[in-house]
This record gives C-alpha cells, sequence and structure tokens, in this order.
C-alpha cells in the first residue's frame, strides 16, 4: 500500500513540477518556515495530465489531497536543491494544494448543487457551494495533531482529532503497535512538543436569493476555514467554496435530540465581489454599444431614450421615473480627498405616489438589472435585520448580516418604506451617506461595509398636500430625506387625455401591431443587453466635469440657497453633492467620459423633480405624466430658463 501511495505521490508531484513551478519557486524562498503557503491549481489542467488522478481526487479527496500535500512537500524540497546561485530557500513544513474546480468539464449539478440541494450522497466527495457568507466566527486554534507514547512499548503514534466529536482527541484502547509481538498497554503518555496546532474559523454561507423561485427559503451550512483560508471573507461577501462534506454532533442540550449536522471543510475559497463588479463583457457586444451611439451622434438625447424604454417596458411612459433609475443604477464616481474622507459615488432614490403607480414593479426590475441585490419591505424590517445581528452559536456571540450588508456592491430596494418604524429608519442614516455600519453588540466592536444602493419606495401619508413639504407628506425625517439623491413624487390626478393613452396601452399590449411597434430603435435594448451596458459604462468610464457643467451646477445650487420657497431640509451641500454625482452617471450612460452642460441640465432635470415645493422650473409637471417627447434634444431648452449667465 505504502508504495501505491508512494507512486501516486510521484505523478503528483511531478504534475505539480511541470504547471506550478512559479509558486513553488515563491514558496521556497519565502523566509518565515512557520506559516501555511497556499498551491493553487486548477482542476482542469490535473483533468487534462492525468485524468485517472483527477477522478481519484473527486472521489476521495479526504485521502487524495493529503496524498497531494505530501506531493507538495516533496517538490518543494527538489526546488530548493535546484536553487541558482546566490538564491537563499527555507525549508516550509506546511504547504497546502488549493484546488480550484470552477470551469472544469466535470462541473455537473453533482458536484456543484445548490446549498439547499445538498444530501447525503454527497458526503465524501469534493463539492463546490456558492453562497453569500451571513455569519463569521472569531478565529481560534485547535490541535491538528498530538504524539502519545506507549508506557510499555515505547511506540510513539499520532493522535488526531475527531471533527464529528467537536474536535476532541479519543486515545485508543490498545496500544496500535504493529510489532511481531503485539502490546497490550493501555496508558500513553503525552510526547512533549508534539502538537500541531491549526488556525481554525467558521463561518456560514447562505444561498443566494436571487436564485431561489418564489416562497423558497434560502437554505445555509456551516463551513470549516483552516490555515491559510482564514479571515479571507468577511460578512456580506459572495464566495465559492471548495471542500468536504462531513458531519457533526450537535451541542448536547437537554430534552433535545443530538443530531449530525453538515458541515463543509474548505480546500478552496474564492471572492466573486469583485467578479461581480467586473463583469467580462464580449467585445462584439462593446462595438454594439460603440456603433449604436454613432448612429445617434447628432441626435445624442433620442438614442439615450430609446435605452430608456428598455427599462421597466411594460409601464407606459414615465420617463423621469426610467431616467431616475437608470441614473441611480449606474451612479458616479467615488471621490476620495487628500485626508482620506471618501465622498460616495452611489446615489439613492425615492419613489413617493400613491397606490397603483408602479412603485414596486420598478422596485423590482432595478433588482433583477443589479448582479448583487436584496429586496425587502419595510413592514418586516428591523434595525437588525437591516444592519447586523447578534447571535450565540455554541456560547460565543457572532455577527449576522442584515439586508443592507448583505447588498454590499449592489442595490437594496427597501418597499413600504413609510412602514418602518422611527428608530429602524434612523439606523440606516450612517450606511447611506458613509456607506459604512458601526456596531457594538454583545461585546463585539467593528465596522462593516456597506456601500449599496438604496431603492425605498412609500405610499404619501393620507392625501399627497402640494403645499406642504416633502417631511410633513411623508412622513420621513429631513435628514434621511436629504440622503436621497432624488425623490420623486408620483401623483395620480385625473387627467383624462393621458388615462385615455395609458389604456390603449395596457389594451394593445399583446397583440401583434405592438412587437412590429417594438422592431425599431429599442429592439437591441433587451433585459440582457441592458444589465450588460449599466455594468460596462459603470467600470469604463470615469467623468471629470467641464468648466461649462461647473457654471450650470454652481449657479442652479446658488439659486436654490437663495429662493423665496427654500427646503432647508433639501437644500444642502448633499444636494450639490448629489447634482454631480447625477451629472456623472447621465455622462455615463451617454457613453462620455466628460460631463457636459446637458448632462448637468439631466441633473438639474431630475432634481427639480424632486423640488415639489421649491422648484425654480415651473415646466417639470408631474413624474407620473412623463412621456418620451418627439424630439428630446430640444429639452435642453430647459437652460434658459434657470436665467444662468456666465460668471468669471
Amino acid at each position: 500500500m505504502e508504495k501505491e501511495e508512494d507512486s501516486e505521490v510521484k505523478s503528483l508531484a511531478e504534475f505539480l513540477m511541470t504547471h506550478h513551478s512559479e509558486q513553488l519557486h515563491s514558496i521556497v524562498v519565502s523566509p518565515d518556515p512557520k506559516l501555511h503557503y497556499p498551491l493553487c491549481i486548477d482542476f482542469t489542467d490535473l483533468l487534462n495530465e492525468n485524468s485517472r488522478l483527477a477522478h481519484l481526487v473527486l472521489a476521495q479527496p479526504t485521502v487524495y489531497l493529503l496524498l497531494f500535500d505530501r506531493a507538495a512537500f516533496w517538490a518543494h524540497k527538489i526546488v530548493i536543491k535546484g536553487l541558482k546561485f546566490g538564491e537563499k530557500g527555507v525549508e516550509k513544513k506546511f504547504i497546502h494544494v488549493r484546488i480550484n474546480v470552477c470551469g472544469s468539464p466535470l462541473e455537473c449539478p453533482e458536484t456543484f448543487p445548490s446549498i439547499g440541494r445538498v444530501r447525503v450522497k454527497h458526503r465524501g466527495i469534493l463539492l463546490t457551494l456558492k453562497g453569500t457568507v451571513i455569519r463569521s466566527g472569531a478565529i481560534k486554534m485547535y490541535e491538528g495533531e498530538r504524539m502519545y507514547q506507549c508506557r510499555k512499548c515505547k511506540h510513539v503514534f499520532p493522535v488526531y482529532p475527531e471533527l464529528e466529536s467537536r474536535n476532541s482527541i479519543t486515545l485508543p484502547s490498545f496500544c496500535p503497535s504493529q510489532r511481531s509481538k503485539s502490546c497490550e498497554g493501555s496508558r500513553f503518555d503525552c510526547v512533549d512538543e508534539s502538537v500541531i496546532r491549526h488556525d481554525y474559523q467558521e463561518i456560514k454561507i447562505q444561498e443566494s436569493t436571487q436564485v431561489l423561485g418564489v416562497g423558497v427559503i434560502p437554505r445555509s451550512i456551516p463551513v470549516i476555514l483552516m490555515d491559510d483560508l482564514v479571515d479571507i471573507v468577511k460578512t456580506g461577501d459572495d464566495i465559492i467554496v471548495t471542500g468536504i462534506l462531513t458531519t457533526k454532533w450537535s451541542p448536547d442540550l437537554k430534552d433535545v435530540r443530538s443530531n449530525l449536522d453538515p458541515v463543509l471543510i474548505a480546500n478552496y475559497v474564492r471572492r466573486t465581489n469583485e467578479l461581480k463588479a467586473n463583469i467580462d463583457i464580449p467585445n462584439d457586444v462593446i462595438i454594439k454599444f460603440k456603433h449604436f451611439w454613432s448612429d445617434f451622434s447628432d441626435t445624442p438625447l433620442k438614442g439615450r431614450n430609446a435605452i430608456l424604454r428598455g427599462i421597466c417596458p411594460q409601464i407606459f411612459g414615465l420617463f423621469t421615473v426610467k431616467l431616475a433609475v437608470a441614473l441611480t443604477l449606474i451612479g458616479g464616481v467615488q471621490h476620495v480627498d487628500a485626508s482620506g474622507s471618501k465622498i460616495r459615488g452611489e446615489s439613492h432614490l425615492l419613489l413617493v405616489g400613491d397606490p397603483g403607480t408602479g412603485k414596486s414593479q420598478f422596485l423590482k426590475f432595478a433588482a433583477k438589472l443589479s448582479n448583487r441585490s436584496v429586496i425587502t419591505t419595510g413592514l418586516g424590517s428591523t434595525s437588525a435585520g437591516l444592519t447586523v445581528t447578534a447571535v450565540k452559536d455554541g456560547g460565543e456571540w457572532m455577527l449576522e448580516a442584515g439586508a443592507l450588508v448583505l447588498a454590499d456592491g449592489g442595490i437594496c430596494c427597501i418597499d413600504e418604506f413609510d412602514s418602518m418604524r422611527e428608530h429602524d429608519r434612523a439606523t440606516i442614516h450612517e450606511a447611506m451617506e458613509q456607506q459604512t455600519i458601526s456596531v457594538a453588540k454583545a461585546g463585539l466592536v467593528t465596522t462593516l461595509s456597506t456601500r449599496t444602493i438604496v431603492f425605498g419606495a412609500t405610499n404619501p401619508k393620507g392625501q399627497y398636500d402640494p403645499d406642504q413639504s416633502l417631511s410633513v407628506n411623508t412622513a420621513l425625517s429631513g435628514p434621511l430625506l436629504s440622503r436621497f439623491d432624488i425623490v420623486l413624487v408620483l401623483l395620480d390626478t385625473k387627467n383624462p387625455e393621458w388615462d385615455a393613452v395609458v389604456s390603449s396601452h395596457i389594451l394593445n399590449e399583446g397583440e401583434s401591431n405592438k412587437e412590429d411597434h417594438d422592431e425599431d430603435l429599442g429592439n437591441i435594448w433587451t433585459f440582457a443587453m441592458l444589465r450588460r451596458y449599466i455594468h460596462f459604462v459603470k467600470g469604463y468610464f470615469r467623468p471629470v466635469l467641464t468648466k461649462e457643467a461647473e457654471k450650470v451646477i454652481s449657479s442652479y445650487y446658488q439659486l436654490q440657497r437663495r429662493s423665496a420657497t427654500y427646503n432647508a431640509a433639501r437644500t444642502t451641500v448633499r444636494m450639490l453633492e448629489s447634482l454631480i454625482r447625477l451629472a456623472q452617471a447621465h455622462a455615463r450612460l451617454m457613453f462620455r467620459n466628460e460631463v457636459t452642460r446637458m448632462d448637468a441640465i439631466m441633473a438639474i432635470l431630475c432634481i427639480e423633480s424632486s423640488m415639489t415645493t421649491s422648484a425654480i422650473v415651473d415646466s417639470v409637471g408631474n413624474s407620473l405624466h412623463s412621456n418620451f417627447t418627439e424630439t428630446p434634444d430640444q429639452e435642453c431648452i430647459l437652460v434658459s430658463n434657470l436665467d444662468m449667465h456666465n460668471r468669471t
């Protein structure tokens, strides 16, 4: 058996020397021999090199991962001997092979199940799961190996902890010596300085709600991270983890039946947050985007409107709302000043409207457009559910992520915003502006990132009174309203002409002529194409304000401050920052790296729609009845109403 294992180790070592010599060399020249070093390999390379070994690793990972570690140790010793003159290598004791199975030909539902479909049949095989880290435990140490000596025959043997019994070490009943004359000794002494200790951390991952069907409760599973894998993920991260599924006994509690809980011992962990932020857009799709804008070089706003028609196409009109949703999803550019202070680039949007105005549909569509999203309602949301919860697990306190932390890097949609209690709404102030959550619960003091877009929808408090401020009509505090870049009010007022147009649109929606009508400019902007476009412009463009745009924004802000209908809750420095963010977002939407005068005007148009009582431009009108114009490029005439003169 030992000869067979040595043959396997030699084959694995040759594979490592052939494909991963650079990693082995960097491990060898690293100075600290006590650290645990990862050696990351691609399963596809192993499959192409030796398919028999690859299948054995997949089917019997408990045995073959240990052989892989032995092979890595052997290979790194060979590299030490082959170092060039002047290079200094240090022998390492702890090298762990980490196998990335993603993208291999053997990727299938059997080895890549969802967390909710993990069963007993998956026990003992190399399994890959995807999920979001909802709980992260403290880093501990555990004994991975301890040497004992028989008092009778002096035989020295290792004893390993048993995971099923919560890492407890159980000594054998008799001496395991395999000499010709068996030893029946039953008393053993621990060999001094023979204990090998490992870093150890438990996390819990939950399957993403975006891949679940309606009414399905997301399942979770504990994951054990060891050695070099500890502390590489935090609460709220999306990860792909490959490991071995095993079990452990649940804690002993009085009058409670003990069960075997499934646990995944991780071998390879990869964060996918960055992958989601940088989606790989094919070159042919980028060329389509460029051709589209070259066709509309003379009438760019008409091209923009063709894109906006792809947002919630089932809803007729609502041009201002669709523009606001697009600008919010795209966002501006984060600014970091010399002192290190950050000004957020994400915009926040609040829709205030009567029932039946399509608020919830916009929320759900925006959530689908974002790669990472969390949808919740104000009625069932508490401050702990939105931020973090302190949970006691096995006598230890842990932090469990809430909606805003889980939506880090994406969008958090909160429907029925008015149903939240006042002190629950106050907890998201820091998350919206500073984009962090400071926690001090159960002796745990930390700060978590919440770089998320907050998209809220609420009904007005009673009958909306245009003569009153937004704070009075919505029962939302001024500090909270000032954090929203755009607050759109959708009033279902009587308008016979609009009602006739909308009813005709709904009745004709399923007819064939409707399909023929859509085969024009908007045909390119399917849901998938729109999603790609938003992520491309967010990652590719970093617009800079021109002098003209700065003048327009500055003049408008000063006019708002001097206005007779000045709204102290909305007209703050935050409004100026919102104007810059929205102008940058519009430049991105228009496929530009420069914020022009037109972008600044469009940002002002969105802000004006929010200023129900202090609007300077009287022609904005009701956002609910805003439709797409035939000649949108004439919208730039709005600048004449601002009475802005060139200033030196």
